[in-house]
């Protein structure tokens, strides 16, 4: 049977990774004048799949064959611009507003599904 840790941890982690993604991104906003600043981001699938139980197959013994990503989830990677800019700026601010909303809207829908979870949680504690 789940704890209620485990029923909140998916979200918990989801919520750190969105949170995470908004502050590369507005990173990227913040200096899309800046000469030679390339923008980053992280794929936010790639990351949960590394956070989630039934994700990447775990090495338990020294003769497994490793499988690497290539990437830890304190890395980020570099966007590749659609249009290179002359000062070497990666930065598309459309591009990156669009993506902000957009992770905006996911953080705040997951909040919503959290909140859910927790009714549901108070509810059956309650005998309602």
């Amino acid at each position: 049977m789940d704890t209620i840790k485990d029923q909140l941890s998916f979200y918990s982690s989801a919520l750190q990774l969105r949170g995470r993604r908004n502050n590369i991104l507005a990173s990227n906003i913040a200096n899309a004048a800046t000469p030679n600043y390339k923008a980053r981001d992280i794929s936010f699938e790639d990351e949960i799949k590394k956070l989630d139980k039934n994700g990447p197959i775990t090495i338990t013994h020294s003769n497994h064959i490793t499988h690497n990503s290539g990437k830890s989830i304190s890395e980020t990677s570099y966007r590749e611009p659609l249009i290179t800019s002359l000062d070497g700026n990666t930065v598309e601010l459309a591009v990156e507003q669009m993506q902000f909303a957009e992770n905006s809207m996911r953080y705040t829908t997951t909040v919503n599904f959290l909140n859910g979870k927790i009714n549901k949680i108070i509810s059956a504690i309650k005998g309602e």
